[in-house]
């Protein structure tokens, strides 16, 4: 007897699953709140400080070749050895403003700064999207403990819905094999929790953003 009322309790309750999961999924639909804070007071500041938020670093330049001098210089202050880099428009860049830089995959194993570009800036999020149709590949995205972004404000999108939506008219039907997003450097809190920031992929992100 125990066991038919056990049985019938849980079959209702496997009944009313449906009701309660379209339940659920209609609050889910129509919110009564934004999903999102307002952009204040403009895009790129609202990206530079989302990003500060997050461990990451957002540097401000006025053009393109403002974007490497600053780069120059931030590289020489910290002493970085030759950098990496696979995308062959920066490292054009880079030889012509007498940045040392290497494609080298013997010397990818040792590498301690990588540069790449992206897809786009997510502002509201301090987010980068990133995909595997650059020639920079999935790996310089996670690999070197110091990774520093490249972009224009061209880039720069209001929300993350809006940045896949223009990733699917840059690329139509087809869309790269994978998309992601880097909120600020690698981190995880699972031991004793305490944060700790470069676990699973770098330890320090940098965004440099031209304005033109």
């Amino acid at each position: 007897m125990q066991i038919n009322s056990s049985r019938e309790e849980i079959l209702q309750r496997i009944a009313a699953a449906p009701k309660r999961r379209s339940v659920f999924v209609e609050t889910l639909l129509t919110p009564t709140h934004p999903i999102y804070k307002a952009i204040e007071p403009d895009s790129i500041t609202c990206f530079k400080n989302e990003l500060k938020a997050i461990n990451g670093e957002c540097i401000i330049c006025e053009n393109e070749t403002d974007l490497y001098n600053q780069l120059k210089s931030f590289i020489e202050i910290h002493a970085f050895p030759a950098i990496y880099c696979r995308d062959s428009y920066i490292s054009r860049q880079l030889q012509d403003f007498d940045i040392p830089c290497t494609c080298n995959q013997d010397e990818f194993i040792e590498m301690q700064v990588g540069i790449t570009g992206c897809e786009f800036l997510i502002a509201r999020t301090g987010s980068v999207m990133v995909s595997s149709a650059s020639e920079s590949g999935r790996q310089m995205n996670v690999f070197p403990p110091v990774h520093i972004v490249l972009a224009h404000i061209s880039q720069l999108i209001d929300y993350p819905e809006n940045a896949l939506m223009a990733l699917q008219e840059k690329y139509g039907e087809f869309l790269p094999s994978t998309i992601s997003t880097i909120t600020g450097p690698s981190r995880t809190a699972d031991i004793e929790k305490t944060l700790v920031l470069g676990a699973h992929g770098p330890k320090e992100f940098v965004v440099f953003l031209a304005k033109v």
